[in-house]
């Protein structure tokens, strides 16, 4: 099926009322090579969606689609209720953007580039453009420095830069692409802030982001990619409750300790530097240490700990992720 067939035949779930982003069966193909595969997205509308893997899992390219940068070999798209790329002039006014970094003209301020960028918008008001373009800069905090070159930008103030420049208008939708790369932890404080408060103002926001930090304390859902593939959707909670929790004894007779749960029914158990660890089942807690004890097991510490995000992500992807922030 081409993708203009694709686009004319959306299929009902779709157009759901309550999606601003849908995709089915999305794929890209390069040559041999399958950057996406088969993936069916789900943003509802007021979501901070967390759009995760490591470089390389296709996250850009799936974003590229969704805007009509590139056609898909496969697949449908609607965005905001609207086929995409067959109705994309009339649905991407709505819809702001930063994708793969900023651009813009290293000679003028970065008020006059934001300027040019309004003007060159023809569903923007020209009237309101000043104000506008300031109320951009204010709010990624770029005003003390509206008329300095864009040149004399920091890496970190250009991708505040391009962040405003998706905020010329008000937008129902926010795709940004690595919207705190380069920045310090400060600024990326700042940006996590504004996401909050684009989405507190009624924006859909889809992130795409490799700090966990910054997903966690901001997004609402989460989506999972791993060589071209969605391995994981939901929100936070269900896509934190596909990870098992565990049981960690500490002890200085692990082998004993291990005979003991794997007596009691317990699965996965394995040895690890301190004790032992185990996948519980359904005794209680109590009655474990209490079977731990009785057997002669010295324990020097119980705990049930539940998988981290970080723990969850290596799990499905294979690859770690940068909590540095």
């Amino acid at each position: 099926m081409t993708q203009a067939a694709a686009a004319v035949s959306l299929s009902a779930p779709l157009l759901d009322a309550d999606v601003a982003i849908a995709t089915s069966a999305l794929t890209k193909r390069f040559g041999a090579q399958t950057a996406v595969d088969g993936i069916d997205l789900n943003v509802p509308f007021g979501a901070v969606y967390g759009f995760l893997g490591p470089n390389g899992s296709g996250k850009t390219t799936t974003i590229r689609m969704l805007l009509g940068l590139v056609h898909a070999t496969a697949g449908e798209i609607a965005v905001l209720g609207s086929p995409v790329p067959t109705q994309a002039s009339s649905v991407l006014p709505r819809v702001g953007s930063l994708v793969e970094g900023p651009a813009f003209h290293p000679y003028l301020s970065g008020r006059a580039n934001l300027a040019r960028l309004d003007a060159a918008d023809r569903f923007a008001d020209a009237s309101t453009s000043r104000d506008r373009v300031d109320g951009a800069l204010d709010r990624v905090g770029l005003l003390g420095a509206a008329r300095k070159k864009y040149r004399a930008y920091s890496l970190g103030m250009r991708q505040r830069l391009a962040i405003a420049a998706a905020l010329l208008t008000p937008r129902d939708l926010l795709i940004l692409d690595e919207p705190t790369n380069g920045l310090d932890p400060q600024g990326t404080r700042e940006v996590r802030s504004l996401i909050a408060s684009l989405a507190a103002d009624g924006s859909t926001v889809l992130v795409s982001s490799h700090l966990l930090s910054e997903v966690e304390q901001v997004c609402s859902h989460l989506g999972v990619m791993r060589q071209g593939s969605l391995v994981a959707q939901g929100t936070v909670q269900e896509v934190r409750s596909g990870a098992r929790s565990f049981i960690e004894v500490t002890t200085g007779t692990p082998q004993a300790a291990a005979e003991v749960l794997v007596g009691l029914g317990l699965t996965d158990v394995v040895l690890t530097p301190s004790g032992v660890r185990a996948t519980p089942s359904e005794v209680e807690p109590d009655r474990i240490v209490e079977r731990l004890v009785s057997a002669g097991v010295g324990v020097r510490g119980f705990a049930v700990q539940v998988p981290s995000l970080e723990d969850l992500f290596v799990s499905l992807t294979g690859e770690g992720f940068d909590v540095s922030r």
